[in-house]
């Protein structure tokens, strides 16, 4: 137990510190030793003197609040949205827009050297431009609605949103006055579809016939594709002026309620072409964690036989759907976690294209690295799981012949990449 306790953050009452900042960390917060701790300070830039006020301490270190810049960074720019500082939405819009880039690319390229990876053959990073988000979620509570504030549960409530698509961003305002009657705390869940706009509303109170009206009213003003309101049994629709649908390769897919979307078209092209590019001229693969056929569909539409596979039943089904008008395309649901593609079913199979959430796909990787399969591509949203897999497939003899950072979120710590592996 006593332990236990030590291992807890604790909360702490100091006095301010002068910190000189070395740099910055894997979360998006300046570094800074102090008496041989490391103390975290977010939004403080490398080469700064920072005053900051400590307030938590953990095992990794001290956690501060910025109190002031002492000595800026002349790589220090001004924010673009009043909100920067308060919403926890943003991490970087102080921070000039190479250097974020080049500070991404170092955070893959350190993360696969801690693996053994030296020399790396990654690419400069590939940036998407701003206001091009489609999509985002969003806290109601009170009677504010906005983003998180930074490592809290409170609230920033903003009008409008920079980072989003102008079409999303002027929602947010109307959304805030539609929920107002709402005592209970809500998310909402935006996405920009190829059909429109698609909200869905998460909150346990139920809507009564008034506040559907209202509901129904705003949806149709506003011309969103699909307004719902899950309040803890499953979405159901309140308003559908058209069916929200993605197009990919060229087939519309029913898009499921809170379905995964790649973050803007930008990004979603830029993963998709860097696939289509590694696997040029394969005649049959396996695309798993295909999630609503981002890849898969592409792959198909030009000429591939492709086993598509994922554990998300919604898609999957929206996705066996369409591979109607996908010939070569199968499709089947399958939790890869707990039953990976094995060795033995990857025969026959030119390549292996996988794009698992965060965690990686460890047990995955390592029947990949069995199999006799001679490319596989991968897509990760997580550097540090990302070169873990690498690790597997290199040790079971594959090499790795390039990897290119593509930030989808560039003015956070995210980062996302596309890595080929060759026998």
């Amino acid at each position: 137990m006593a332990r236990g306790r030590e291992r807890r953050p604790a909360r702490l009452n100091a006095a301010p510190l002068s910190l000189c900042v070395e740099s910055v960390g894997a979360g998006g917060d300046g570094i800074a030793l102090h008496d041989g701790v490391r103390h975290f300070v977010p939004l403080a830039l490398p080469g700064e003197t920072v005053r900051a006020m400590p307030v938590l301490r953990s095992a990794e270190g001290v956690r501060c609040r910025l109190e002031s810049v002492e000595t800026p960074s002349p790589r220090r720019v001004a924010p673009f949205c009043p909100a920067f500082g308060r919403c926890g939405g943003c991490a970087f819009q102080h921070w000039e827009a190479a250097d974020l880039a080049a500070w991404k690319r170092t955070r893959l390229l350190a993360a696969l050297s801690h693996r053994g990876f030296a020399d790396a053959p990654v690419a400069e990073t590939l940036s998407c431009p701003a206001r091009t988000r489609r999509r985002a979620t969003l806290a109601l509570k009170g009677k504010k609605l906005g983003f998180r504030e930074e490592a809290s549960h409170a609230v920033a409530a903003i009008d409008a949103c920079p980072v989003l698509l102008p079409q999303l961003s002027a929602l947010i305002a109307p959304l805030r006055a539609v929920l107002a009657p709402l005592t209970a705390d809500a998310a909402v869940a935006l996405a920009w579809t190829d059909s429109g706009a698609d909200v869905l509303v998460r909150c346990a109170d139920e809507p009564g016939w008034e506040g559907r009206e209202a509901l129904a009213a705003f949806a149709r003003a506003h011309d969103l594709a699909r307004l719902a309101w899950d309040s803890g049994f499953g979405a159901a629709p309140l308003a559908v002026e058209r069916p929200p649908a993605m197009i990919f390769g060229g087939v519309s897919v029913a898009f499921p309620d809170a379905a995964f979307l790649q973050p803007s078209a930008e990004g979603e092209a830029a993963l998709r072409d860097a696939v289509l590019a590694a696997t040029e001229g394969v005649s049959a693969l396996a695309d798993l964690f295909c999630g609503l056929g981002t890849f898969a569909l592409p792959l198909a539409a030009r000429g591939a036989r492709v086993l598509a596979l994922d554990a998300d039943g919604a898609a999957v089904a929206a996705l066996a759907a369409a591979a109607k008008a996908a010939p070569g395309l199968a499709v089947a649901a399958r939790d890869l976690f707990r039953e990976p593609l094995s060795a033995a079913e990857m025969r026959g199979l030119d390549a292996v294209v996988f794009d698992p959430p965060r965690a990686g796909a460890q047990v995955q990787a390592r029947a990949i690295a069995a199999s006799a399969v001679p490319l596989a591509v991968a897509v990760s949203c997580n550097p540090a799981s990302f070169a873990r897999d690498a690790r597997i497939l290199a040790d079971g003899g594959f090499r790795l012949v390039s990897a290119l950072p593509v930030d989808q979120f560039p003015l956070s710590p995210h980062l996302e990449v596309v890595a080929v592996f060759r026998r």
